[in-house]
């Protein structure tokens, strides 16, 4: 191989970071996120049961997917880990989004950009998927 020769190699894998991170099941409280059958799902109810004759006590979780509203439950013994999901915001402009699925928001959003108004979206992250969720009307350009 000479020094002049370029070599490129295409990667679609990731850098191996986790898009959760171990959390103690006893400290999940209601209002907080967790992941249930691997989905992203913020907690609605919490409920924990006594310790019984097999030793530990079961945290009763009741929670709704952030992305699309189902209810999930799980059952988790409150000394083990559960998964919860890193959700980020840094505040950064983005331009390759995709239209909600909610059709009052979509079309919220396309009659604000055909009348030149300033919008921001607000997009709910976790575990590699996006969705706008809400819209807001920051005034004329």
């Amino acid at each position: 191989m000479s020094d002049s020769e370029e070599h490129h190699f295409e990667s679609k894998a990731d850098a191996g970071a986790s898009k959760t991170y171990p959390q103690q099941a006893g400290t999940v409280r209601k209002n907080g996120f967790i992941v249930i059958k691997n989905r992203p799902c913020k907690v609605v109810e919490v409920s924990t049961s006594k310790t019984g004759k097999h030793g530990h006590a079961k945290c009763h979780f009741v929670a709704i997917d952030i992305f699309n509203g189902k209810k999930l439950e799980d059952i988790v013994p409150s000394s083990h880990n559960c998964d919860v999901s890193l959700l980020t915001s840094d505040g950064n402009t983005k331009d390759d989004l995709r239209l909600p699925t909610d059709e009052t928001l979509v079309a919220q959003i396309k009659e604000g950009f055909e009348s030149g108004k300033d919008l921001v979206v607000t997009v709910q992250s976790a575990m590699g998927e996006e969705q706008i969720c809400a819209l807001k009307d920051v005034g004329p350009k």
